[in-house]
C-alpha cells in the first residue's frame, strides 16, 4: 500500500513536470511566433514609407514640364500595382515573399529609372525638395535593408527552437511550423545609393 502511494506520487509529480514544461515551451514559441509577425509588420512599415514618398516625388519631378511623361507613369503604376500585394502574416511562406518581392522590385527599379533620367535636368538636381527626397529615399532603402535581416533573424531564432529537444516534440503537438525567410532578389541584399544613381 505504501509502494503504491509512491508510485502513485511520483508519476502526479512526473506529469506535472511535463504540463508544466509543455506550457512553458508553448508560450515560449508563441511570444517566438509573435515576434516574426511584429518583425514583418515593421518591414512592410518600411516599404510603405518608401510608397508614401512616391507622391512627393512625383509631385516635384512635374514642376519640370519636359520631364519624360512615360518615366512618371511607370512610377505612378509601379506604386500602384505594390499596394494591391499584401501578406497575410499567418501565411509568411515563400510564395508570398516572392510577390511581394517582384511587386516591389517594380517599385525600385522605376524609382532608379526616374532618377537616372533626372541626371538630365540640373535644375531639378539642386531642387532643394529634390534632394531631401532623395535623402528620404535612401534612407528608407536601408531601414527596408535592416528590418528585412531583423526579420529573418527572427525567422531563424524560431526556427531554431521548434526544432530543439524537448520543444520539437511540443511544436509538433501544438502545429508550431517552420517558417520561410524572406529571400530578396539578387542584388537586394544591400541598400542601393541614390547618390551613385546621378553617376555615370
Amino acid at each position: 500500500m505504501k509502494s503504491s502511494s509512491i508510485v502513485l506520487g511520483v508519476l502526479l509529480f512526473l506529469m506535472a513536470i511535463f504540463f508544466i514544461n509543455g506550457c512553458s515551451t508553448r508560450n515560449s514559441l508563441v511570444n517566438l511566433d509573435e515576434d516574426v509577425k511584429s518583425k514583418w509588420h515593421q518591414v512592410e512599415n518600411e516599404y510603405q514609407r518608401r510608397m508614401d514618398l512616391i507622391p512627393n516625388i512625383v509631385a516635384v519631378v512635374k514642376n519640370y514640364a519636359d520631364f519624360e511623361k512615360s518615366t512618371l507613369i511607370g512610377v505612378v503604376e509601379a506604386r500602384a500595382k505594390a499596394t494591391q500585394v499584401t501578406i497575410d502574416p499567418s501565411k509568411l511562406d515563400a510564395a508570398s515573399f516572392q510577390k511581394f518581392q517582384q511587386a516591389q522590385q517594380g517599385v525600385s527599379a522605376s524609382l532608379g529609372k526616374l532618377l537616372v533620367v533626372a541626371e538630365q535636368y540640373p535644375e531639378l538636381k539642386a531642387n532643394e525638395s529634390f534632394m531631401n527626397l532623395q535623402k528620404q529615399l535612401e534612407g528608407c532603402e536601408n531601414r527596408i535593408a535592416v528590418g528585412r535581416k531583423d526579420f529573418n533573424d527572427a525567422v531563424q531564432g524560431y526556427n531554431v527552437a521548434i526544432r530543439v529537444f524537448p520543444a520539437n516534440i511540443w511544436s509538433g503537438m501544438f502545429g508550431f511550423q517552420k517558417k520561410d525567410f524572406f529571400e530578396a532578389q539578387a542584388g537586394a541584399d544591400k541598400a542601393p545609393d541614390v547618390n551613385n544613381l546621378f553617376k555615370k
